[in-house]
């Protein structure tokens, strides 16, 4: 990049916010970010992570040559990249050779680029030959795919572009703090109230997207599924179903009806701590409204019940004939950047590229064919993300390890810490020195998002172009040349290419034909058209892409939605008199995820330099913390995790929050609870039981 402007998109969430990138093609030479107001997503809006993006950039910051640990001193030190993939490929071959195939895994990130995680899924399958391949995606919207595939037959995270929201009648979001975790997705609320609608938020939390609400519905963390519940219940009861909707376009509600009628109001509110007049008035709000959208996000999925949660938000929309209609529907809000795109290619344990299944047989035929393979030689799905991960130094010996940072993002994280620990070998490849990079045997320093070409899929199902603005520096490489490299060096020297066009046109061949069809859309057609909207297949005569998905059909045999009847149960672990108060999770505005990359930021360190733990007044007298930074002790059943007191009225008496992007003893996923959702296998982040004491 020589003083030109380069369109691309932010690296961080699901929101993909377009920009340009300006500077020179210098490493270490200043990149400025400079607004891009004719991309639609966010109209030149960014918030403080993608404005501070460029100093990721920096080699100060980042990794920039390969490490191996050395057995004499035990540390990582500098090594060549052809010592470093020997070395890989020397540990995962002989573990295979030792343990058979499945003692290696693989595990992926949701920011990894399509390009990339269908060629990591490729690379698990057909070089290694193992099912242990997953991704930390799985902690994202998982529940809410399982539910949307159970109802609609399809999971696209958002089956309407997000400028469809501020035309609806109102809007329900659950479990969702837009004003921390996506910012510039802000104004489509703010818009949505200026038409006239309303809009109604469900947290435990007063956080700062709760006081934009109309009504806020603040429930016990854990009792999302009761909450839906007994709304839907009102709703019957008030007579405000939409018969014909229900009679044309769904099927099973006699059961759903029959499950949602056993939740009576006055026991959703003791379950729930919402009152019936509150639940009254989010009936009318939303029956009111002549459209209507619920929309979730981590709340109510990352759940041991989040599949059951989502379905009955699903039943509500149904219900109501607020879905497969114009400016109507349930959606949910994808966190990591390309958690969307990310598990429709194959990192999933349980997929093939284009959202394909793995024990499908036509599925196995198509992809295996595209591979130029024989579909015998496909592994079966495997384990869920945190099932592999615990699996780790005992049925799954070697790990390869890209974009993820399972010390500090994993549920239970002190024994993932532990597992990973124990394995005989951990490679890792990353932008950056991460906690979990730090106890690998060998570590990768990758190219990012301003340094290569790729696709990504926002949380609308458009697909994206980020375009390379910079020269990486010297000695960092893209993960397609790592998985090209390791490929070669495992006896497959053909098929991976290091080239991300041609790896995009192989993945639009794989996809063709499979639930999310990539097959016409192309990187001219994508700069061309801001993005192209998935399925969108080949044909004589471009196909535009899908914008809105179901309304003429849903993608059932029948075409018909299904309700699914759920009935509420209680979080995996529930308050006792030795873990009395309620622990709940999530994000601040200059953190994201791990924090393995915001956290080299001054800026944005500057903002959140560190954990807190959030109480209510009342449940600070009660323990003894005096005043705003005392520090207190979150303790769980798996352990204890450090921060100093934010004392507010914005949160339940019964309820503490800590964020989760820091390691050590700050860590609040050391507490977390690893119990998985049955379906999904998403573990339940949200809830869990603790005792909350002043820190010695």
């Amino acid at each position: 990049m020589r003083d030109e402007t380069i369109p691309t998109h932010c690296p961080y969430c699901a929101l993909q916010c377009g920009m340009n990138l300006r500077g020179s093609t210098s490493a270490e030479a200043v990149v400025e970010v400079v607004e891009r107001p004719d991309f639609p997503v966010n109209r030149g809006a960014l918030c403080g992570k993608g404005r501070t993006s460029p100093a990721l950039l920096s080699s100060r910051v980042r990794l920039t040559e390969p490490l191996i640990r050395s057995h004499a001193t035990g540390r990582l030190e500098p090594a060549t990249w052809e010592e470093a993939l020997r070395t890989i490929a020397d540990g995962l071959r002989r573990t295979r050779d030792t343990y058979g195939p499945d003692a290696v895994g693989v595990f992926g990130g949701g920011g990894l680029t399509n390009e990339k995680a269908y060629t990591l899924g490729k690379f698990a399958r057909v070089v290694l030959g193992t099912s242990q391949i997953d991704y930390n995606g799985r902690f994202c919207m998982s529940s809410a795919a399982a539910a949307h595939n159970k109802a609609f037959g399809l999971d696209r995270g958002l089956p309407f572009p997000l400028e469809d929201i501020p035309r609806t009648g109102c809007v329900i979001l659950v479990g969702s703090n837009l004003a921390e975790t996506m910012p510039p997705a802000l104004r489509y609320l703010t818009e949505l109230k200026e038409n006239g609608g309303t809009l109604i938020v469900v947290d435990p939390r007063r956080t700062k997207t709760a006081e934009q609400a109309d009504l806020h519905l603040a429930p016990r963390p854990g009792t999302d599924l009761a909450l839906a519940l007994g709304l839907l219940h009102l709703v019957v009861a008030d007579g405000r179903t939409d018969e014909e909707f229900i009679e044309e376009r769904t099927s099973g509600w006699a059961d759903a009806r029959a499950a949602a009628m056993a939740h009576w109001p006055e026991q959703v509110e003791r379950l729930t701590g919402v009152g019936v007049p509150q639940l009254r008035e989010a009936v009318r709000m939303f029956c009111d409204a002549p459209t209507g959208m619920v929309l979730t996000a981590r709340g109510p999925e990352q759940q041991s019940k989040g599949t059951d949660t989502v379905s009955a938000w699903i039943n509500l929309c149904l219900a109501t004939g607020r879905a497969g209609r114009p400016l109507s529907g349930y959606g949910c809000l994808t966190g990591q950047g390309n958690g969307q795109g990310g598990r429709e290619h194959g990192q999933k344990a349980d997929q093939l590229p284009g959202y394909r299944k793995l024990d499908d047989p036509a599925a196995r035929a198509h992809v295996a064919e595209v591979w130029g393979v024989d579909p015998q030689t496909l592994p079966g799905p495997g384990r869920s993300a945190y099932e592999l991960l615990d699996a780790l130094g005992t049925d799954v010996k070697s790990l390869l390890l890209m974009g993820s940072n399972p010390v500090v993002s994993a549920p239970r994280a002190a024994h993932i810490e532990e597992r990973l620990k124990s394995l005989d070998f951990l490679a890792v490849a990353d932008v950056v020195l991460s906690e979990t990079a730090a106890l690998a045997d060998v570590v990768l320093p990758v190219t990012q998002w301003a340094e290569e070409t790729g696709t990504t899929t926002n949380l609308e199902g458009r697909v994206l172009l980020r375009r390379r603005a910079v020269d990486a520096p010297p000695g960092v490489r893209s993960d397609l040349q790592v998985l090209g490299g390791l490929a070669g060096l495992l006896g497959h020297e053909k098929g991976f290419s290091s080239d991300a066009e041609e790896v995009f046109d192989e993945l639009r061949r794989a996809s063709a034909g499979g639930p999310a069809d990539y097959s016409g859309i192309t990187y001219r057609r994508i700069a061309e058209e801001d993005g192209v909207f998935w399925p969108c297949p080949e044909q004589q005569d471009a196909h535009p892409g899908t914008p809105r998905l179901f309304l003429d059909r849903f993608a059932t045999d029948d075409g018909r939605a299904r309700f699914v009847p759920v009935g509420h149960r209680p979080a995996a672990e529930e308050p006792d008199d030795e873990y009395p108060v309620l622990l709940t999770t999530g994000r601040v505005v200059a953190q994201y995820q791990s924090g393995a990359q915001t956290r080299r930021v001054d800026e944005l360190n500057a903002a959140a330099p560190g954990p807190f733990v959030e109480l209510h007044p009342q449940l600070a007298e009660r323990i003894g913390v005096a005043a705003d930074g005392d520090p207190v002790a979150v303790v769980s059943r798996r352990g204890r995790a450090v921060g100093p007191a934010r004392i507010t009225n914005g949160i339940r008496p019964d309820t503490v929050f800590m964020p989760f992007h820091w390691p050590g003893e700050g860590r609040v996923n050391t507490v977390t609870n690893p119990a998985l959702d049955p379906t999904s296998r998403m573990p339940e982040f949200k809830v869990c039981a603790v005792r909350v004491e002043p820190a010695a």
